[in-house]
């Protein structure tokens, strides 16, 4: 893993600088994500496929139309696939693309900060 410049992370050359994107790859990284259900998106996708209605039970409390609106967003940044099973009834899957996958280890990290910040707290 590269090492994080000290200072501000943004400063220096940025490898591989686009229009598209923003400077910085950590806020690169956020719009991605970009919403909290964006982000439990990707954690509940990163254990395998799931169904719409098996998405949506596993997040809790979204509507149907931020999920659909967040699905589609994950979708056209690569980070998602969606396949639709022509059969009665329809049957629409979400998977992880391989550029999807590649955010476990960003995701182990937040797990794994998650869980010191909460035995600090728990302790102080």
């Amino acid at each position: 893993m590269p090492q994080l410049p000290r200072g501000n992370y943004c400063d220096g050359p940025v490898p591989y600088q686009n229009a598209e994107f923003p400077q910085c790859p950590v806020e690169t990284t956020l719009e991605v994500i970009s919403t909290r259900w964006g982000a439990l998106i990707v954690r509940d996708l990163l254990n395998g496929p799931l169904r719409y209605k098996e998405l949506q039970r596993s997040l809790g409390d979204i509507s149907q139309k931020v999920l659909t609106e967040n699905l589609r967003q994950l979708e056209a940044r690569g980070i998602l696939t969606r396949t639709v099973y022509e059969q009665v009834p329809p049957r629409v899957e979400y998977k992880l693309t391989e550029l999807g996958q590649s955010m476990r280890t960003l995701f182990d990290a937040l797990w794994a900060w998650g869980e010191h910040y909460q035995e600090a707290v728990a302790q102080s």
